[in-house]
C-alpha cells in the first residue's frame, strides 16, 4: 500500500475498533503515559534519537535568532527529564480552555477570549474533506490526533481520548516534524517538510502547521491561566 492508502486503512480500522469495543480508562491512561514518554525521546537538541525512514542530516537553518530576544539562551525545554519514572500530567478535565481559560482570559483582557476561541475553532475545524486525491473523507480523527499529540508533548491528557490513535496515525517521521515545528521551529527544514505525507497537497500540509501552532498556543495558555487562577484563589 502507498503511504496514503495505508493511512486511510488505519483510520478505517480504528473507527471500526472504536465502534466494536472501547478501551478501558486504565488502558487509555497507559497509552497516554507511553506516548508522553516517547515524545521526550523524539528530538534531543534537534537530533532524532531513534531511526526514521528518512535521513534528516541536512544542515539546519543557520539563522541567528538570538538577536531578536533579550535572553539568547531562552528556548523550549521538555516538561520533564528523561528517565524520570513519574512524569507530571496536566489533566485537561481539571482545567479546560472552554470551561476555565476562556472566561479568565476575558476577565483579564476584554473580548480577547472570543477572538482566541474563534481562532482555535476555525483552525481545528478547517477541512476540505479530502486526503490528497481522495474526496469526501472525514478527517476529524486525524486532526484530533495531531492536536492532542502536541498537548501530549506538553503533558496534557484528555481522559476521553485513546492515545493509541496517535501511535497508529502519526508515523515517526511526522512526529519528528511535529516536535521540531512546535518546539524548535528555527530548525525546521524543507527536507523534513517533504519527508512526510508525500502524496498530500501543500494546502493540507500547511493546515498541519496551523494545527500545530494553535495547539501549542492553547497548551501554553492553559498552563499560564491555570497558574493565574491558583494565584487568584
Amino acid at each position: 500500500l502507498s503511504e496514503l492508502e495505508a493511512l486511510m486503512e488505519r483510520m478505517k480500522r480504528l473507527q471500526e475498533d472504536k465502534e466494536d469495543e472501547e478501551a478501558s480508562q486504565e488502558e487509555m491512561a497507559t497509552r497516554f503515559e507511553n506516548e508522553k514518554k516517547e515524545s521526550l525521546l523524539v528530538i534531543s537538541g534537534g537530533i532524532c534519537t531513534f531511526p526514521v525512514p528518512v535521513s534528516f542530516d541536512d544542515e539546519m537553518v543557520s539563522t541567528d535568532v538570538s538577536r531578536y530576544v533579550e535572553d539568547p539562551g531562552f528556548g523550549y525545554k521538555d516538561f520533564a527529564r528523561r528517565g524520570e519514572e513519574h512524569l507530571p500530567t496536566f489533566r485537561a478535565q481539571d482545567y479546560t480552555w472552554e470551561n476555565h481559560g476562556f472566561s479568565l482570559v476575558n476577565r483579564l483582557y476584554s473580548d480577547i477570549g472570543h477572538l482566541l476561541d474563534e481562532k482555535f475553532r476555525m483552525v481545528y475545524n478547517l477541512t476540505y474533506n479530502t486526503m490528497a486525491t481522495h474526496e469526501d473523507v472525514d478527517t476529524t480523527m486525524l486532526r484530533r490526533a495531531l492536536f492532542n499529540y502536541v498537548h501530549c508533548m506538553y503533558g496534557i491528557r484528555y481522559d476521553d481520548y485513546d492515545y493509541g490513535e496517535v501511535n497508529q496515525l502519526l508515523e515517526r517521521s511526522l512526529k519528528v516534524y511535529i516536535k521540531t515545528v512546535t518546539c524548535y521551529p528555527e530548525r525546521t527544514t524543507k527536507r523534513m517538510y517533504d519527508s512526510y505525507w508525500r502524496q498530500f497537497k501543500h494546502s493540507e500540509k500547511v493546515h498541519v502547521n496551523l494545527l500545530l501552532m494553535e495547539a501549542r498556543m492553547q497548551a501554553e495558555l492553559l498552563y499560564a491561566l491555570r497558574a493565574i487562577t491558583r494565584h487568584l484563589t
